[in-house]
């Protein structure tokens, strides 16, 4: 296994090289100057000299890269043009946002989506699975800006003054807040990597609420997140559902399961204890892909709901041609998804002990 690990890990390396080499040559490739961006449209061009010899943009783009290389190896993921903030506090700031979110509608489309996919696997053509995969098709066919604004509108409008109201927008409300980790534990003084672990901890707010018992603040958060999530999870809970569902009925055709139901075996333990056993990685597959694309941001949902996640920050870069932005949070999320990746490459051989890894 470890041997295994060590491979997967060596060849991570030129696959993130690649995909920075790629991201740092199509972000100057745009149309666009990024001191125009910045400065606006009347900016003189002696401003506009001054600002590229401040960020390195009248150098040659190799020599750009070699230096963008050097910065990363150090850590430094350098600072943003058009924030003037380093990249790595912009990434502490908004990254908890994006993960926050997405573990919830991955958990959304997990919880509901699995079942699902079972049960209408189980009802094979019945009025059951026509009306579970009809659900699914439509929840895959509904655009995420038109699912999020009829949800702020059924729950915001619709429903105000009724329990079943939620807020439509931003992370917490007004007058509530999220006491920061380092304050509630007493390491206000705390400095460098760990205290930027806290702080980067502190931004999941309902994490934090929950490990410090701040009980109204897990409690107000986690209702501002239910909306969002549902909206961004919808997709994601179609497709899982269809995958299970397709891979349950190509394990069900099987003689090892013909052989447990001649046995005497119900139906529910048929499925549920030996066919979905078998029926599960490409399950765990498309929610592995469906993490990656998770984290590398939403924008239309964290739009249409106000949260300054990894997606909006993104958008906003691309628009403002922040070079240095776009390529801090590309890295960061092709380091999600390779992990990510890993983590289904390894589940593969507690799943199924007829994965080999070693070697």
């Amino acid at each position: 296994m470890a041997s295994y690990i060590l491979r997967r890990l060596l060849i991570s390396i030129p696959v993130l090289f690649a995909i920075v080499l790629v991201v740092f040559v199509v972000a100057r490739v745009l149309p666009g100057d990024p001191c125009t961006a910045t400065l606006g449209e009347r900016a003189t061009e002696e401003q506009c000299r001054q600002f590229a010899i401040r960020f390195g943009l009248d150098q040659p783009i190799p020599v750009q890269f070699a230096a963008y290389l050097g910065q990363v190896a150090s850590g430094d993921l350098g600072t943003s043009i058009k924030f003037q903030l380093p990249v790595t506090e912009l990434i502490i700031e908004r990254l908890p946002t994006t993960i926050e979110l997405s573990f919830y509608a991955l958990l959304f489309a997990i919880l509901v989506g699995v079942p699902l996919g079972i049960v209408s696997a189980w009802r094979r053509n019945s009025s059951v699975d026509v009306g579970t995969m009809l659900f699914a098709n439509i929840g895959f066919s509904t655009p995420v800006f038109v699912l999020g604004l009829l949800l702020a509108w059924i729950f915001a409008i619709v429903l105000k003054g009724t329990p079943f109201a939620l807020p439509p927008s931003g992370r917490l409300s007004s007058g509530v807040d999220v006491i920061p980790l380092a304050e509630v534990w007493g390491l206000t003084a705390l400095d460098g990597l760990p205290r930027a672990f806290l702080d980067f901890l502190s931004g999941i707010y309902t994490l934090t609420a929950l490990i410090t018992f701040q009980w109204e603040a897990l409690v107000d958060a986690s209702r501002h997140l239910i909306l969002p999530a549902i909206a961004l999870g919808t997709i994601p809970l179609a497709i899982i559902a269809r995958i299970t569902r397709s891979s349950l009925l190509d394990v069900l055709a099987l003689d090892y399961v013909r052989t447990a139901r001649a046995k005497g075996l119900g139906e529910r333990s048929v499925i549920l204890r030996h066919a979905f056993r078998n029926a599960i990685l490409p399950v765990v597959t498309i929610i592995g892909l469906q993490v990656g694309i998770l984290l590398s941001g939403a924008v239309l949902t964290e739009t249409i709901f106000n949260l300054a996640g990894v997606g909006k920050t993104v958008y906003d870069a691309i628009t403002g041609r922040d070079y240095v932005v776009i390529q801090g949070f590309t890295l960061v999320i092709a380091i999600g998804f390779l992990i990510v990746n890993l983590l289904v490459d390894i589940s593969y051989a507690y799943l199924d002990p007829r994965v080999k890894v070693g070697g």
